[in-house]
């Protein structure tokens, strides 16, 4: 095992840590999560798309298959599984144990944003053109970031009702080129992260542009630990590797661990995390030395 990180954040990495069983493989892995049994659940580009697995590991079942074409985005709240279906631009939620629960858009059919050139489209519409990720919020409602064919977040009320819309292609304060991943504070605020812009834009749950957090890769996955901190899986950048990056509620980076190519990142109650490797088809952990 190697050792990384600094000061209270230093983790030993264990490459390749979930297995399949013998004879299987993983596709492209785009999301990883922790429910609150800390099962940890694997979203790939393969039938089926979503592998769950025990925190130490073992290998307990998979679902969904049929369910999703182009497995993007998977988010746990609760009892409730929500994923986005990139290219067929739906976004679909399961129980935890791969029933469908609800399922916004229609299946192939997206909106007109126009030209789209490295992600930056002419133009915003409505839902849905490749969205990325969906979560629940506290006031019930849910959301939806809508980003490689187009620059929106939309806002739906529980049963599906679309509420609100807001965003448009650039790089100024409540703009976005490829909204890639969500996730809510404590407070309710709403942390996008702006992925060909580097940054995360935080927001009111009305969709108030509140600020943002810069000085990282293109981040792929925001995701917030029960410690309250959040977990980035940032990008290669300007010579630097890919990282998943710790920072507090304030955003300040309490460690930066250096990765393999990671599209996903999840966090367990021990504050272990699983990275989500596209290119390598593997899922690494990192256990915190506590």
């Amino acid at each position: 095992m190697t050792q990384i990180g600094t000061g209270d954040y230093k983790y030993e990495l264990i490459p390749d840590f979930l297995k399949l069983p013998n004879g299987e493989q993983f596709g492209l892995v785009s999301r990883v999560a922790a429910d609150g049994r800390d099962r940890i659940y694997v979203f790939q580009r393969k039938d089926p798309p979503v592998v769950v697995f025990d925190r130490d590991g073992s290998y307990l079942g998979a679902w969904g298959a049929g369910e999703v074409a182009d497995p993007h985005g998977l988010k746990i709240v609760g009892d409730t599984v929500y994923t986005t279906d990139r290219s067929d631009s739906v976004a679909k939620s399961f129980s935890l144990d791969g029933t469908p629960r609800l399922a916004l858009g229609t299946r192939g059919q997206h909106a007109d944003t126009g030209h789209v050139e490295n992600w930056l489209v002419e133009r915003a519409a409505g839902p849905f053109n490749h969205p990325t990720e969906m979560i629940r919020h506290p006031n019930g409602d849910i959301y939806v970031t809508d980003g490689y064919r187009n620059a929106r977040v939309h806002r739906f009320a529980g049963d599906g009702r679309l509420k609100a819309s807001w965003g448009e292609p650039g790089n100024g304060p409540g703009q976005f080129h490829l909204p890639h991943s969500i996730a809510i504070d404590a407070e309710g605020r709403l942390l996008v992260a702006d992925r060909a812009n580097r940054r995360i834009q935080i927001f009111g749950d009305d969709g108030r542009y509140l600020g943002e957090w810069t000085g990282m890769g293109g981040p792929n996955d925001i995701t917030r630990g029960q410690d309250g901190n959040y977990y980035i899986a940032e990008q290669e950048a300007d010579g630097n590797p890919s990282y998943v990056c710790v920072r507090d509620a304030q955003g300040r980076v309490l460690a930066r661990l250096a990765s393999r190519h990671v599209h996903g990142v999840g966090v367990d109650s021990k504050g272990d995390i699983y990275a989500g490797l596209t290119q390598d088809r593997s899922v690494d952990k990192f256990i915190r030395i506590q």
